[in-house]
This record gives C-alpha cells, sequence and structure tokens, in this order.
C-alpha cells in the first residue's frame, strides 16, 4: 500500500537519538532549548516552547491567551478536532467558521461578517485559532486587520505549514500577525519528532505562561517567585494548574536533526505537487492551488463527476493509500451533541463530500506517483 504521508528517518537522525540515550538526560537536559532554539533561528520568532504534541500546544496557547470558561473560540470548521477541542479543554465555548471554496482556508469574507454579528449580540470570541490547511497559510495580515480592532488574540495553528511561507514571504511560525503559532511534528508532518509539537511567540511573557502550563504550572524562576527560599537550591512552587505536557529530550534532538532537513522536504513536496498538477490536468477533478509558498503537507483534489467512495474504495482495493481530510468537526457525533447541524457551514461540507487525498510526501518516488496517477485515470477516464 502506498501511504497516503510517511515520515523520513535518516541515519544522522538515528545517530543523534543514540547519543542522547548513551550520554545525556532523557528528557529536562540540554536537548529540548535546543531544539527551541533552532525553531526559532529557521521561523524567526523570538521565543518557541517544546509540547509533547501538536494538541498539547494547542491547548497550552489557549490557555496563555487567557481562554476560559465562558469565553468563545472560533476555528475553522476544515481542520482535524484537536483545532476545536483545545478551546472546550478551557471550559470555552467553540464556534466554526466557513471556509473559502479556493484556498479551502477559512473565508476572510465569512470571518468578518460573522465578527460583525458577534458584536451586535455580545459573543466576540476571545481567541481565533486559524488552521493552514494542506500547508498553505491563510492571510494572516488581512486577518489580523478584521480581528485586531476587537481585541481577539490569534493562534495560528500551523501543524500542516512549518517550511511554508505567509502572503508577504514570512516564514511561518514567525507570528508576524498573530500572538501565537504551533506546530505539529507528527510522523506525518513536514518534520517528525515521533510525537511532538511546540508554540512559537514574540511575547516574553506569553513564553513564560506556556512554559508554566507545559510543565505543571511549576516555577524555580526568581524573577516569578521572589521568595528567600529559592536559597535552598531545591526549591520550587507551583503557580498555575499546569499539565505533564514536556517534550523528552529523545523526541527533542530527532526533531533538531529533520529540522536541518526541512526545506529539501518542502522543495520535494512542491515537486511532486507539481507533477500531478502537470498529469491530472485533464482528468474531471477540481486540484488544489498551486501556492509555490506552500509546506504542501496534502495534495487534495476534488471529484466533480464521480463517487467519492467508489473512487475511494477501489484505489483502496489497488494498494493506493487515499485518504480523506477531513470530516468537518461540526459533523462529529460530540460536536452534534452540542448543538450543531448539518447545513450550517456549506462550503466545508461540500467540499468534504468531494475530497480526496492523494499520497504526498518526499520520499514518494515518481514510479509509485505515476501508479496512483494511473489508477485515478482508470477509475475517472
Amino acid at each position: 500500500m502506498i501511504p497516503y504521508g510517511s515520515h523520513d528517518i535518516q541515519q544522522s537522525d538515528i545517530d543523534a537519538v543514540i547519543d542522547v540515550l548513551k550520554n545525556e538526560f532523557l528528557t529536562q537536559g540540554s536537548q529540548v532549548p535546543a531544539f527551541e532554539q533552532a525553531l526559532c533561528d529557521y521561523t524567526g520568532a523570538h521565543f518557541a516552547v517544546a509540547a509533547n504534541s501538536g494538541t498539547s500546544a494547542l491547548h497550552i496557547a489557549c490557555l496563555a491567551a487567557g481562554v476560559g470558561p465562558g469565553d468563545w473560540v472560533w476555528t475553522s470548521v476544515n481542520s482535524f478536532a484537536a483545532s476545536a477541542n483545545c478551546a472546550l479543554y478551557c471550559g470555552a465555548l467553540i464556534d466554526f467558521v466557513d471556509i473559502d471554496a479556493q484556498t479551502r482556508n477559512m473565508s476572510i469574507s465569512a470571518l468578518k461578517e460573522k465578527l460583525a454579528k458577534a458584536e451586535d449580540t455580545g459573543t466576540l470570541p476571545k481567541a481565533v485559532v486559524v488552521v493552514h490547511f494542506a500547508g498553505s497559510s491563510c492571510d494572516m495580515k488581512a486577518i489580523s486587520a478584521i480581528t485586531e480592532p476587537y481585541g481577539i488574540a490569534l493562534i495560528e495553528d500551523a501543524a500542516h505549514a512549518l517550511g511554508g511561507e505567509d502572503h508577504q514571504g514570512n516564514k511561518v511560525g514567525r507570528c508576524t500577525y498573530s500572538d501565537m503559532t504551533i506546530l505539529s511534528f507528527h510522523p506525518v508532518k513536514a518534520i517528525t519528532s515521533a510525537e511532538g509539537g511546540a508554540v512559537t511567540t514574540n511575547c516574553e511573557g506569553l513564553k513564560q505562561k506556556l512554559k508554566l502550563f507545559a510543565s505543571h504550572g511549576i516555577t524555580r524562576d526568581s524573577k516569578v517567585l521572589n521568595t528567600v527560599d529559592l536559597a535552598k537550591g531545591w526549591f520550587y512552587a507551583q503557580i498555575e494548574l499546569g499539565y505533564n505536557y514536556r517534550l523528552s529530550d529523545l523526541h527533542a534532538v530527532l526533531g533538531k536533526s529533520q529540522l536541518e532537513r526541512l526545506d529539501t522536504y518542502v522543495s520535494a513536496r512542491f515537486e511532486k505537487a507539481q507533477y500531478y498538477h502537470q498529469r491530472l490536468s485533464s482528468l474531471p477533478v477540481k486540484l488544489p492551488m498551486l501556492d509555490v509558498k506552500s509546506a504542501w503537507h496534502l495534495y487534495v483534489v476534488e471529484l466533480t463527476e464521480h463517487n467519492r467512495q467508489t473512487v475511494f474504495n477501489v484505489l483502496r482495493e489497488n494498494g493506493v493509500g487515499v485518504n480523506v481530510h477531513y470530516i468537518p468537526i461540526h459533523l462529529h457525533p460530540y460536536y452534534q451533541k452540542l448543538g450543531f447541524k448539518k447545513g450550517q457551514f456549506p462550503i466545508a461540507e461540500r467540499y468534504y463530500n468531494n475530497a480526496l487525498s492523494l499520497p504526498l510526501y518526499p520520499t514518494l518516488c515518481q514510479s509509485d506517483q505515476d501508479y496512483v496517477i494511473a489508477q485515478l485515470e482508470k477509475e475517472l477516464t
């Protein structure tokens, strides 16, 4: 089976992990700070705080933004459920914004209209989680201009987009137009630490909050504690209700090793996306926008004349691991129990009904890509 996504582990990654296993602390050692600094060096952000998953990163970002019971958080309805779950973990209320049919990212016009209505009803969001779907950045400059007058915290969910750039040419993760950006290092993402995530920010106050929430709410920082007990050497204190979201040094050193190849990986993904574009242009499918600044986490086509379930089944039976990204979050049974209904976000629902993710990853060989294309041509022509 040709998978829709796959990681790439090289000898340098293995050597880095073995070195930590033999010679360093497995957790709370030097490798997590080194990985955080490497993320800052790459993205241009002032600070990075590592976490044990992208979901944990989303949670602590919401907490650092002050999200709590009674607050509203909005996100794109076309995403993995974690983009919304993070608000519920904080006791907040969640709502969604429909997508743009071309970019498949959050619709700026829908966001603007929804904010105007929310202002009238006193239900403005405390934070908006902006999802960069499939690796293409939303227009963060435009979104920031819309949300800034309302004092809304902006959190970029860039789980798909590390290695990409925004519309102005800034590296995703630099937080040029946002308060925080979350990253994911799951094995199918741009780089992997096996499991892991991070939050980048340019605000030192947010960095301190993120570190607290990721590590039990405990600190030894003299600037925070201001107590003579610190002279004892062993003293620490819990000042927030935090979580055990720390990343281990083993995960961090793998992520740091992989980060050195990130640009190569993104270039390879783009080349394969271009090849799909050339070969699939005559088929009855809607192709994604060929965004040269995207990190190309996914390559999603939309079927225009054929039944998606039938095509999905045939390709899977013939060894092509196609997938579907994503079931709109409001259609999940859990969210239906919260009161969301089919038909509320029609553009995302229409996209979902026809979407099919084709295999795309840096080490996908051309012969396998040709096989994927041939199977798709066979079924659609």
